[in-house]
């Protein structure tokens, strides 16, 4: 550690500027803050507003790696990330990224996390204490023979912690680590990342739109806007001060959104609840709530002809995994089909049975009342737009325009309609301004809306999302969100899989909740929401305003903050 820096302080950024290579505009634009030794640092904003960047920096792979322009100075652990080499910084800055199979390239769990170990030139038993030390420590143990992609989501991201857990750094930085996992997989990151610092004393930063989850784990947090600082405080001050999250575009908890209205309605609570407990709390300080389930809600089932059957479907792997167990289902022409449950409940599984990728091992799949197996790969591509959880696998092209226009050159469109297609599409999805950006020179979030832009261009009957709300800010998850209403509205078909169940109501009318294989629930949404158990054998949990409405009344169906707040006498 250098002679000036002090022993308090583990980072220190001085009037950081940085911009990647080939951009016309700053990432990071004079950035100045400190961070204590020990403290838990949340890094929160819209999509593109530099939190990965930033994350990135603190190792030296911004601007090491990606060259570019970079002003200012960062010291991490008395070193100079700019300066230092990053094999060095990694002794004392651990990184876990969105996607945890990045970072898995071993072949079995004890080994991935021996690796850095192994690089840094440890004697053999120091290894194997550390790496006996670290899945105890992440809860692993038990699968320490096993393949990492034999794990679940939730296990391969604690994997991913071990693996930098290992290397004993004073710092351990989290990028988006859960907007993949499902609620269980979720809490189980976050007690993990507070029992981290509490039992280890490690200094954590993470960046994360769950406002919910953050609200119960950081101390204090970073707002970041168009690369700049827009406000740094405590944890609940930063949450609590909705006027700020508006202008700055970034999602509350639920719960305090939940107080918010009922503050308009004249019950005001000071200060705003941000955690769970805190608002089943105050409630007490007013009326109980009347029984609340509205009568306008539609129907979760149209009785239009089903455009997708299964039929006594099951599917094993070929490892014996029954990744579907027997199941019967329609999808209606027109209808909003939500599909929940964990990693590993065999929803992805169910789609490729959509889409014909894969063949049920009995049973049988029908499009329009024919066999899926009777259309041709054309014809399917034609009628079912798949948009991927992960946009990376599927962008090729070197500019947004070439990737959204490329599936039209196998059509006998006129160049007039496709040249319309791809213009609409551009701007349904707020591209036109990046059509001539590389998509891999963007975020994910908005690489996420250039693959949903490629598949519009089609004019599919049917859309099946897939977790399309993953590395989105507050706003780009409604714009998209509010897009599948309108296709709906439009006559399409719309299926969307997601973990994220706060943001739902109010867009699809049915919920089919999957465990193990099997569907456990067929409902409308409000019963889906409400039903504790169902949530529960999926890994699920309800939402914060379910939560709310089960303490203010055990007969309110509320789903939404402004129907929570409506319920109130």
């Amino acid at each position: 550690m250098s002679p000036s820096e002090p022993t308090s302080l583990i980072v220190r950024l001085e009037c950081v500027s940085y911009m990647y290579p080939r951009s016309e505009r700053a990432a990071l634009l004079n950035v100045s803050l400190t961070i204590p030794r020990g403290q838990v640092l949340g890094i929160v904003g819209p999509t593109g507003s530099g939190k990965t960047t930033l994350c990135l920096a603190l190792n030296g792979i911004v601007p090491q790696f990606y060259g570019g322009r970079f002003f200012g100075r960062i010291t991490v652990a008395g070193l100079d990330t700019v300066s230092c080499p990053i094999h060095e910084q990694a002794r004392r800055v651990g990184i876990v990224f969105q996607d945890p199979e990045t970072q898995i390239i071993t072949a079995s769990v004890e080994m991935e996390v021996a690796f850095a170990l192994e690089n840094l030139k440890l004697p053999a038993a120091e290894i194997q204490a550390r790496v006996k030390w670290a899945l105890e420590a992440v809860h692993l143990s038990h699968v320490a023979k096993k393949h990492p992609h034999s794990l679940s989501g939730g296990q391969q991201q604690r994997l991913a912690i071990a693996s930098a857990l290992a290397v004993r750094p004073e710092l351990i930085v989290f990028d988006e680590p859960t907007s993949q996992l499902d609620p269980r997989s979720t809490d189980e990151v976050f007690a993990l990342i507070r029992e981290i610092s509490r039992s280890h004393g490690t200094t954590v930063v993470i960046a994360s739109h769950a406002a919910e989850e953050m609200a119960s784990t950081v101390d204090r947090l970073v707002v970041l806007r168009e690369g700049r600082v827009a406000a740094d405080g405590p944890t609940d001050c930063i949450y609590g001060d909705l006027p700020l999250l508006q202008r700055v575009r970034v999602r509350p908890p639920d719960v305090t959104a939940a107080f918010s209205h009922l503050a308009a309605r004249g019950m005001r609570t000071h200060p705003l609840p941000t955690r769970l407990a805190e608002g089943v709390l105050a409630l007490g300080q007013f009326p109980k709530s009347q029984p609340f389930r509205p009568t306008a809600d539609p129907e979760a089932m149209p009785g239009s002809q089903p455009i997708l059957s299964l039929r006594g479907v099951t599917y094993k792997y070929w490892d014996g995994t029954r990744a579907l167990d027997d199941i019967s289902v329609d999808i209606h022409r027109g209808d909003y089909t939500l599909i929940l449950g964990q990693n590993g409940a065999g929803k992805s599984t169910l789609i490729k049975h959509f889409l014909n990728l894969l063949h049920p091992s009995s049973g049988e799949v029908l499009m329009d009342g024919k066999p899926i197996s009777s259309y041709s790969v054309p014809e399917i591509a034609r009628r079912i737009g798949y948009v991927p959880q992960n946009p990376d696998r599927h962008l090729f092209n070197p500019t947004v325009e070439a990737e959204v226009s490329f599936s039209l050159k196998a059509t006998n469109l006129p160049a007039d309609e496709k040249r319309q297609r791809v213009e609409a599409a551009l701007e349904v999805m707020d591209l036109t301004r990046h059509r001539r950006s590389h998509p891999f020179a963007m975020s994910k979030g908005d690489r996420a809306r250039v693959v949903v832009a490629a598949i519009l261009v089609m004019d599919p009957e049917i859309l099946i999302f897939d977790e399309p709300t993953t590395g989105q800010d507050d706003l780009g998850a409604s714009a998209i969100l509010d897009l599948t209403k309108r296709l709906q509205a439009a006559g399409k078909t719309i299926i969307v899989i997601t973990h994220h169940l706060g943001l739902m109501p109010g867009y699809a009318r049915r919920a089919l909740v999957m465990g193990e294989g099997r569907i456990l629930m067929d409902a409308p949404l409000r019963d889906a929401y409400h039903a504790d158990e169902v949530l529960e054998k999926s890994f699920l949990k309800v939402t914060q305003v379910v939560a709310l409405a089960r303490a203010s009344q055990s007969e309110n169906y509320s789903l939404t903050p402004a129907e929570l707040a409506a319920s109130f006498a």
